[in-house]
């Protein structure tokens, strides 16, 4: 493997406090330097007025495979992340067969180290088959290199069920990953409650659908004294139930999702299923309190839920429509948003995919210290581009910002020290 130099770019490395105008050489996979005198031969990359920064790290994405091939499978969710500047992706256990014993968990990671141009990190069960009713065999996914817990896409309903969970898990020290949803609460529901589902016909989700199951979680891990990782926080309840919780001190993170960061529940007018999403799009009220708690460290980091789906789980009337959004390749050009607009400081945003998503895995990733593995994201920030879902990586084109300009694109990603992405 060559030698490569990332001349003239903006350095930013939140783990180091690094923010700098310098150079990156690459040698053999890992960062060999950052500034001082580099080797005369050498690939060269010119990334004056970019900005180049670690790899992104998505810990909540679905790659559909095994089972759901014809929405994505991990070959081509993993290009889509590269496309996306991220490195490294953790995919959920919603598979089938689900990811509850060793062997789809050695299949998956099989798949990933033989098609997949990015790191790809399996997430196992909770419960056997995501059923809610027993228990996986969580030491054993654990033995085979999960990185978590979840039943993502259902909630696990029993508290007594879930506190046992929690216990399993300590040995494991890996954070239990829960969707926060109460059923009996969301019901029928399509799309957050509120004045536009009255006006559309449709039934609503409330909040407290979402805060009770946080709030009964929250109870739990500090009674267990486990990790709990709350995913894709929608709602202003919840950030300050887990403001409170870490105040107490109990062991909690979580993350947002760039659609919940930036859109509100006036995309489903039209009955457009491509911002169907569980947990639904909420009101400018709770978007506000997701970036305030971005900024205050109540939410640690930003994860996707890039969930892929064909044309015709979409093509439905809205109440039969797929949940979820295709979020890979749009995800930094929808952030930066709130970077242009002044809601967000650009080292901020750049933590929240890389550093802090790094310390909830507690891997070596999110970094470009020297020695480090050269997983690296080379980013235009002002360059203007229109999203066209028919263009995607990624075998799902379900997205409701299909047609819109978005401004500040990647433009290279590097995995391993070898270009896997290039504008």
């Amino acid at each position: 493997m060559n030698d490569l130099i990332i001349k003239g770019g903006r350095v930013i490395d939140p783990s180091q406090n690094l923010d700098d105008i310098t150079d990156v050489l690459i040698s053999a996979g890992r960062v060999e330097s950052i500034g001082g005198n580099m080797p005369s031969e050498a690939e060269v990359i010119d990334a004056r007025g970019k900005v180049v920064c670690p790899g992104f790290i998505d810990l909540h994405c679905h790659l559909r495979q095994p089972g759901y091939e014809q929405k994505e499978t991990i070959a081509t969710g993993a290009r889509a992340a590269a496309r996306g500047g991220f490195t490294t992706v953790c995919c959920m256990p919603n598979t089938s067969p689900a990811m509850d014993n060793l062997a789809i968990v050695e299949y998956v990671k099989t798949i990933a180290e033989k098609e997949a141009v990015v790191r790809v990190l399996p997430v196992g069960c909770i419960t056997r088959g995501r059923n809610g009713g027993e228990l996986a065999d969580m030491q054993e996914v654990a033995g085979a290199g999960v990185v978590g817990f979840s039943d993502d896409g259902s909630y696990v309903n029993d508290p007594r069920l879930m506190r046992r969970a929690m216990e399993y898990s300590l040995p494991t020290g890996l954070p239990i990953i829960q969707h926060c949803e109460d059923p009996s609460l969301s019901a029928d529901g399509v799309m957050n409650d509120g004045i536009i589902a009255t006006r559309l016909g449709l039934c609503g989700v409330p909040n407290a659908a979402e805060e009770v199951a946080v709030a009964r979680d929250i109870i739990l891990a500090e009674l267990t004294g486990a990790r709990l990782h709350i995913a894709h926080v929608s709602t202003a309840g919840s950030v300050e139930l887990i403001r409170q919780a870490k105040k107490r001190g109990v062991k909690v993170t979580c993350e947002a999702t760039p659609h919940h960061l930036t859109m509100t529940e006036e995309r489903v007018l039209g009955y457009n299923t491509n911002a169907k999403v569980n947990p639904p799009l909420r009101t400018r009220n709770d978007v506000d309190a997701l970036i305030e708690g971005l900024k205050d460290g109540t939410i640690d980091i930003i994860a996707t839920d890039h969930a892929p789906h064909t044309l015709n789980d979409k093509l439905c009337e809205f109440g039969n429509a797929a949940s979820g959004i295709s979020g890979l390749e749009t995800a930094l050009g929808s952030l930066l948003a709130l970077v242009h607009s002044g809601k967000l400081e650009l080292s901020l945003l750049i933590a929240k995919l890389t550093a802090e998503p790094a310390k909830i895995l507690g891997k070596p990733f999110g970094m470009l210290a020297v020695g480090a593995a050269a997983d690296i994201t080379i980013i235009d920030m002002d360059a203007e581009w229109v999203v066209y879902a028919g263009k995607f990586a990624s075998m799902g084109k379900n997205t409701p910002l299909d047609g819109e300009k978005l401004k500040g694109m990647v433009i290279a990603t590097i995995f391993g020290g070898k270009i896997v992405y290039q504008e």
